[in-house]
């Protein structure tokens, strides 16, 4: 399948590079005896990379159990030393100690002087509105937890499932089920209010 160019921009992997090379599932079980023995370790790969293998071996016939291995996670280490909290931040900006840290006032103060530092600091949008999109990223969500997105033209998709990418109120009208689905299953409530105005919409 095509390698979508915003992707390629970031890892540096384009299409012709990988044209004429195997499948995963090809060359699952030499990865395996490559990992056999040994322990793991990356940046961020207990949240990505083990995840991401661990997914890929699964559509295999390939029995690996990443679990067994011993796993080191540079990026733990890196915020457990150090920390990315607000104290840490107000330090790190304002050259100051936060008294009273997670007091409603404090940190409300805190947040408002990093915020200041960090227009000072930085070539950063000045305006609210490019400043929340800076923050937030371009891509736009219909909810909170990232569930559902708003494509090109301001239509809500999936963003996970068997209908990833797919419009959602053109899922309802062909398949009325999946809403119940979606309605009776482990999503929170906000998303499902979404869900919801959407399905009643069609």
């Amino acid at each position: 399948m095509h390698i979508p160019v915003e992707a390629s921009n970031v890892h540096g992997i384009y299409d012709d590079d990988v044209r004429d090379c195997p499948t995963f599932k090809q060359i699952a079980a030499e990865v395996a005896t490559v990992f056999e023995g040994c322990d793991l370790a990356g940046y961020n790969s207990n949240h990505f990379d083990v995840p991401l293998l661990a997914e890929e071996f699964a559509r295999t016939t390939v029995c690996i159990d990443l679990k067994k291995m011993q796993m080191i996670d540079v990026f733990t280490i890196f915020t457990k030393n150090e920390p990315r909290n607000l104290t840490a931040a107000y330090k790190f900006y304002c050259g100051k100690d936060l008294e009273g840290a997670h007091s409603a006032n404090a940190d409300t103060m805190a947040t408002y002087e990093v915020l200041l530092a960090q227009l000072d600091k930085y070539d950063l949008p000045v305006s609210v509105p490019e400043l929340a999109e800076y923050t937030q990223g371009k891509q736009r969500f219909a909810d909170f937890a990232g569930r559902i997105y708003y494509d090109a033209e301001g239509v809500e998709c999936f963003n996970f499932g068997k209908y990833k990418d797919k419009r959602v109120i053109d899922v309802f009208r062909r398949d009325m089920g999946y809403y119940s689905w979606l309605f009776n299953g482990d999503f929170p409530e906000y998303t499902k209010k979404v869900f919801t105005r959407i399905y009643l919409s069609k």
